[in-house]
């Protein structure tokens, strides 16, 4: 009876101590730089994802709800990519971002910890770091290119387009007033002509 609860747990052992691999026909070196650009990525969206969500929070002025709502919305969309991502790392056979202190040490979007931020200069943060994040997407669209990983590639396309939408967004909303007057002004000067 001993015996048997001593193998148990040699198994459980080895089991514990085994490394963590899923089969892919990948190549070791493309699983390497895959993940490696993936983890950043996914680094990357955290790191959006709680700036986005500090903004929503901490929103202020005239146009509260709308801003407010729209980094919710924008937020919640940022945080659907990281299962995907981590996931897609897992099943070429990576290792993921395992922790925050990993995170801080793979991400490129700056953090923000004002204790104060202008509506309109969060708006022109984010849509800059979106653009940013659109620009990396590319970067890393051309590693899984290269290594003729077509799934994470079809993926990373989906969320350059949402990258991009949202920058669009923020880009017109960082626009304002003075911009659509000076439209309209246009506008009716080539009406008039």
């Amino acid at each position: 009876m001993r015996k048997n609860g001593s193998t148990n747990a040699a198994q459980l052992r080895q089991r514990r101590d085994a490394p963590l691999t899923t089969p892919t026909d990948l190549m070791r070196s493309a699983t390497k730089d895959i993940a490696g650009a993936m983890n950043t990525i996914l680094a990357d969206v955290f790191a959006l994802y709680l700036k986005t969500k500090n903004f929503h929070w901490h929103m202020s002025g005239p146009h509260f709800r709308d801003y407010h709502l729209l980094l919710d919305e924008q937020g919640d969309q940022l945080f659907a990519m990281t299962d995907p991502i981590a996931e897609r790392v897992r099943k070429i056979d990576g290792l993921t971002i395992n922790s925050i202190g990993h995170i801080s040490h793979l991400q490129r979007v700056l953090d923000n910890n004002a204790d104060y931020v202008d509506p309109s200069d969060m708006i022109a943060e984010l849509a800059d770091d979106n653009k940013r994040l659109a620009a990396r997407l590319r970067e890393a669209h051309n590693v899984c290119e290269e290594h003729r990983d077509i799934a994470t590639a079809s993926l990373i396309e989906v969320w350059i387009d949402e990258t991009e939408r949202r920058t669009w967004f923020l880009s017109e909303i960082k626009r304002g007033p003075a911009a659509v007057d000076h439209i309209k002004q246009q506008e009716r000067t080539s009406a008039h002509d």
